[in-house]
């Protein structure tokens, strides 16, 4: 029997036996080692693809929901910008004993909501025109955004709001029979 010397090499993976007879393996493990690396040093277009599906789908749930909230964020600014142009209407008539002559100074907010203040019996004029009698108001608030609510609150009590405007434009009679037609809600 013939008495082979151990040789130990080193590697990345650990040591690497051999005898003296097989001295050429040791290049050929280190070369396949080196060309598995080689092969796996990168991302596949299936890894790419399924990485890509998950951020679409996490996209997909995500931006709704948070254009959800933007919306309710906008309504809920404008329906308070509602509630502070009616106290500075009672707060106006508190000092001049009717509403004529308010001038509404801030007409928008950031560009998603008009505000109008009209005369409670001709809601088709302002307050500030000289043929009004100017003892109601209607305020409307205008969502430039169709999928969001418009407001409307009169100074007989009524407030409502509605996803279509066109709803509250056409059902503005009158403080006294104002409403927000078609599919209105309470506020």
């Amino acid at each position: 029997m013939v008495l082979r010397e151990l040789h130990l090499a080193h590697s990345k993976y650990g040591l690497l036996f051999s005898t003296t007879a097989n001295k050429e393996y040791i290049p050929q493990v280190e070369a396949k080692r080196k060309s598995f690396i080689y092969r796996c040093s990168g991302f596949t277009l299936i890894e790419l693809m399924v990485v890509v599906v998950i951020v679409a789908i996490f996209a997909a749930i995500a931006i709704p929901s948070y254009q959800a909230q933007v919306r309710k964020a906008q309504a809920a600014q404008a329906q308070q910008e509602v509630q502070r142009i009616a106290s500075e209407l009672e707060r106006w008539k508190s000092r001049n004993f009717n509403y004529l002559g308010y001038n509404l100074a801030a007409k928008t907010i950031n560009g998603y909501a008009s505000f109008t203040v009209t005369d409670g019996l001709e809601p088709t004029k302002a307050l500030t025109d000289s043929n009004v009698a100017g003892q109601s108001w209607v305020i409307v608030a205008e969502n430039a955004d169709d999928s969001n609510y418009s407001f409307l609150m009169t100074s007989t009590g009524i407030q409502c709001k509605n996803k279509s405007y066109d709803n509250i434009e056409d059902n503005i009679k009158g403080a006294d029979d104002a409403s927000c037609g078609t599919g209105a809600e309470t506020w």
